[in-house]
């Protein structure tokens, strides 16, 4: 099994599942799968892969697991009772293998039954095509890359330099994610995580999976995906309120916890149209996932002061397509101005030397509706209805791009 615990997740799954419990437990949404590699023929390992989803859907939560979520101050007890009682079901996903060699995957069911298939069904199927492709892995190229990041990040001048890992989603596989993040655990020190007692101040902030987090006494960390948003705009009470609403809905859930607000759902400008003083001030930041990072930390830190808040209290967080020499360039321009925070994903967990796939599962629909991302990358936008995404753009004032 490539999967071996529900945990084996990203914990914005978890906290985004928490306000759909307690806030939307009937809203019924649909997801799709997309490879934006070109060429690739993922068809081929369909039946592998459906019977890894067989498997994940087997799985439940352990005692231990439980209380390991149950120690987590943001996570409510009565939402830690219900995973008690959770299993992903397997009739609400389809693998179908297509004549092109494009590999449809559909997830369609209740939103609070469904939220946990995005992760590992990711993993499941970067897994599955590199076990096949590259069944003798260049493991010992893929730790002198490692060695190279880690020996950049160790220069003087970067020691308050910080980076998390958001890997999970598109690692090479289970094995090597966890020997990259001991690595980086030994060599770039840790905050450990409060239930193991305080440990010395490091460069690695902590990991996005749950389940390393818990094995390695690292921070878990995430707030919430494009997902939350998105579902917003049939959720809420109309669709230019969309976003505000997303954000009132979460405060009310975590009351100024978990403050990293998602800028990019609907393109920068009409994010900060949304991010007044209340929210500024009640959010602890925000995080960056598309467009240019240094024309967005600009927009932001100016969008603060603007609304006469400090931004040297208030946190950046940059997770898009992310590299160490990119994380140093970002890092030398705001230090100093801000908190920052660096998510590096693929460049992190993907790096032996082969093409990463670049694959997604995005939300498409809720409550019968369509629903987007506008994103500030076009590359990124994801939506089946053509009508709807002109309609957004419309009721969002976003300009058709060049």
């Amino acid at each position: 099994m490539i999967i071996t615990s529900l945990l084996d997740t990203d914990l914005y799954k978890f906290t985004m599942m928490q306000v759909v419990l307690h806030q939307f437990p009937g809203a019924q949404v649909e997801y799709r799968f997309k490879c934006r590699n070109a060429g690739i023929n993922l068809a081929a390992h369909a039946s592998e892969i459906r019977e890894e989803i067989r498997a994940l859907c087997s799985l439940q939560f352990t005692e231990t697991e439980l209380a390991y979520l149950r120690s987590l101050r943001f996570i409510k007890s009565d939402f830690v009772d219900f995973l008690g009682l959770f299993k992903l079901n397997e009739k609400y996903i389809s693998v179908n293998p297509q004549s092109s060699g494009e590999l449809e995957i559909v997830i369609v069911g209740p939103w609070l039954h469904t939220i946990l298939f995005e992760i590992p069904v990711l993993a499941i199927v970067n897994e599955v095509y590199f076990r096949n492709t590259q069944p003798v892995p260049d493991f010992v190229e893929g730790r002198k890359r490692l060695e190279a990041k880690i020996d950049r990040l160790h220069a003087p001048d970067l020691k308050d330099l910080k980076i998390a890992d958001y890997g999970t989603r598109r690692r090479f596989s289970r094995a090597w994610h966890e020997e990259v993040m001991r690595v980086l655990s030994a060599r770039l020190g840790t905050l450990q995580s409060p239930s193991r007692g305080k440990g010395s101040p490091g460069q690695l902030a902590g990991t996005s999976n749950v389940e390393l987090a818990q094995k390695l006494g690292l921070i878990p960390l995430g707030t919430m995906a494009h997902e939350y948003l998105q579902a917003s705009q049939a959720l809420g009470p109309r669709l230019r309120d969309s976003q505000t609403y997303a954000f009132e809905s979460w405060a009310k859930e975590y009351r100024g916890d978990l403050g990293i607000a998602l800028s990019d759902v609907y393109g920068m400008s009409a994010f900060l149209r949304d991010f007044d003083l209340y929210f500024c001030k009640l959010f602890d930041g925000a995080r960056h996932d598309s467009g240019d990072p240094f024309a967005w930390g600009e927009r932001m830190l100016d969008h603060y002061v603007r609304n006469r808040v400090d931004p040297r209290t208030k946190t950046l967080i940059f997770s898009d397509g992310l590299t160490v020499p990119r994380i140093i360039e970002l890092y030398n321009q705001f230090r100093g101005r801000c908190q920052l925070a660096f998510g590096i994903g693929t460049n992190l967990t993907n790096d032996l030397g082969y093409e990463p796939l670049q694959i997604v599962i995005k939300m498409v629909r809720c409550n019968g509706q369509p629903v987007a991302k506008i994103s500030d990358t076009p590359s990124k936008n994801m939506c089946d209805d053509e009508k709807y995404l002109a309609y957004l753009r419309q009721v969002f004032e976003i300009p058709q791009p060049h």
